[in-house]
């Protein structure tokens, strides 16, 4: 492997028990800090989806055009993408008005498209093998995609008869499920990695209902600002505390 790979891969942080922990708190602070702003501050779905929108792009392009891995930059943008996948994925089914169930469909299937469109112009989707610009841009679209369709599933599942509580576990057992496969079948370790990222925004999304959801809708109603900054503390906290380290996948 050539000085440059090992650069680029070098950016992308190995799949730990620590990676899954920050990630479930990043797409928790994504959906209250969405929400914070499209609905506490009252800007709206699309002025908040243009609100995060600019500072994803500057982040993203400087996480491309990092040298090596730097645990605040790759968590910045994950977490820019949960704050704009909250916000893009409740402009696509709340005004636009297509649902939940339409919503989640058509983010799906961007997923998919994204995903297929990787595979064929670069010959895989694994992620050890993001070692250029061009598969770093597919590798965060497939991430921004990933969240908002997160989003979508997390409203859809939680409006439903299991509630918030009831969707979380249903999530975190069909996430215990992807982790027997990983260790104990053959199952593409690549299809149970998207898989699993892609869940965990559902779960955080319902684990951020059960917060600030009114009382008589099963949460605990408190202020999304309120819990945005307890989350982004405690997630710093995490980056300090975790190891980190770059990996392949």
């Amino acid at each position: 492997m050539n000085t440059e790979t090992k650069e680029f891969l070098s950016k992308v942080p190995a799949v730990t028990f620590g990676f899954w922990v920050i990630k479930i708190f990043a797409t928790t602070l994504g959906e209250t800090g969405g929400n914070a702003v499209s609905r506490t501050l009252g800007l709206g779905y699309l002025v908040g989806t243009l609100i995060f929108l600019v500072p994803l792009l500057l982040i993203v392009a400087a996480q491309i055009r990092a040298k090596g891995f730097h645990p605040f930059l790759y968590w910045g943008t994950i977490a820019l993408t949960t704050l704009i996948g909250t916000t893009l994925a409740d402009f696509f089914t709340r005004s636009i008005g297509i649902g939940y169930a339409g919503g989640s469909l058509v983010l799906f299937a961007f997923v998919l498209i994204t995903l297929g469109l990787w595979y064929w112009l670069l010959g895989s989707i694994d992620i050890k093998t993001v070692v250029e610009p061009k598969a770093e841009l597919f590798y965060w679209s497939t991430i921004l995609f990933s969240q908002t369709l997160g989003t979508a599933l997390g409203d859809w599942l939680a409006d439903g008869a299991l509630g918030f509580n009831g969707s979380a576990l249903l999530i975190a057992g069909v996430l215990g499920g992807l982790t027997l496969l990983y260790y104990f079948t053959k199952v593409s370790h690549v299809f149970l990695f998207w898989a699993a990222f892609i869940l965990t925004r559902p779960l955080g999304a319902t684990l951020a209902n059960s917060l600030d959801k009114p009382v008589e809708q099963g949460g605990l109603d408190i202020n999304d600002i309120t819990i945005t900054v307890v989350l982004t503390v405690v997630m710093l906290f995490l980056l300090v505390i975790i190891p980190q380290r770059s990996g392949d996948h």
